[in-house]
């Protein structure tokens, strides 16, 4: 696992994102892609120690592609900066509960944790599960481990208002107006290139598994 090498092509490809460059270096993306593999392939065979539900999924189905989609994108660069990878009980899909990781460099490495953009089915169970059992969430985040690596919820995808059916003054009104509901953990150069860079990356999942559980719970 060459991570040194991994931030290395990402920060160039950062300063020349254009096709030329790319195809001239497309050894280098080829060397930092299998590199970039056997990290996720490692964090799968660790994940699977104290998420079971990760058993027997392919490691090299769970990362996304470099090329950018830019069809509907004023932004026309064809590459992205960062290499992801995302993990849950049904492999990359970003419908279950989930993990999140992706290496980018100038500090943007981070792990993201939960459920992203749920259909609005699944999206009412986990707002219903809030308003039944909010305080089970509030203790996950009271935690010593979880409050250690995550402070809250990403918000920036939600609503304006509480959602039809709850009242305004509802204890975890904040929660109920999310839209997906997602933690995370940001990474400097410095910790990423720190040789217990794996481990630290593993400890904030394992710490994250009280809130997985949750959101597996709510969609049960």
């Amino acid at each position: 696992m060459n991570i040194e090498g991994i931030l290395k092509f990402l920060k160039a490809l950062a300063k020349n994102n254009n096709r030329e460059w790319f195809d001239k270096n497309k050894q280098k993306y080829l060397d930092a892609k299998e590199s970039f593999d056997e990290v996720v392939a490692y964090l799968l065979d660790e994940m699977v120690k104290f998420d079971a539900s990760l058993g027997g999924l392919d490691p090299k189905k769970l990362t996304f592609r470099i090329y950018r989609d830019v069809r509907f994108s004023k932004d026309k660069r064809p590459y992205k900066n960062n290499m992801g990878a995302a993990i849950s009980s049904v492999g990359k899909g970003l419908g279950s509960p989930g993990y999140y990781f992706q290496l980018q460099p100038d500090g943007k490495s981070f792990v993201g944790i939960g459920l992203f953009q749920p259909e609005p089915e699944k999206l009412a169970k986990v707002r219903q599960e809030i308003d039944y059992n909010g305080d089970a969430l509030k203790k996950i985040f009271s935690e010593k481990k979880f409050k250690g690596n995550f402070r809250k919820f990403w918000d920036e995808d939600t609503l304006k208002r509480i959602p039809k059916g709850y009242a305004e003054d509802h204890p975890h009104a904040e929660w109920l107006k999310l839209k997906s509901f997602i933690v995370t953990h940001e990474f400097t150069d410095k910790q990423v290139l720190d040789k217990k860079f794996m481990k630290q990356v593993l400890e904030v999942m394992r710490s994250s598994k009280p809130l997985i559980d949750f959101l597996n719970e709510a969609l049960a």
